[in-house]
């Protein structure tokens, strides 16, 4: 019976985890290219740096008694 290269399947799994990195790296490098991507609703408040600039987070200007 022939004994199992370690080294080769190790080596298949590094290219594989390489492989999927990269691939990672272009998705992300394509959805910063194309922000209306799926999830980004131009009208959305948490997205939509407009509406920021209109609507600026309130912040009390003095600390409340309860906290």
């Amino acid at each position: 019976m022939a004994t199992p290269n370690y080294g080769y399947e190790k080596r298949q799994k590094e290219l594989a985890k390489k492989k999927k990195k990269e691939e990672k790296l272009r998705d992300k490098a394509n959805r910063k290219l194309s922000p209306s991507s799926e999830g980004l609703a131009p009208g959305d408040p948490e997205t939509d740096v407009a509406s920021l600039e209109r609507d600026p987070p309130t912040i009390p200007s003095e600390p409340t008694k309860n906290g």
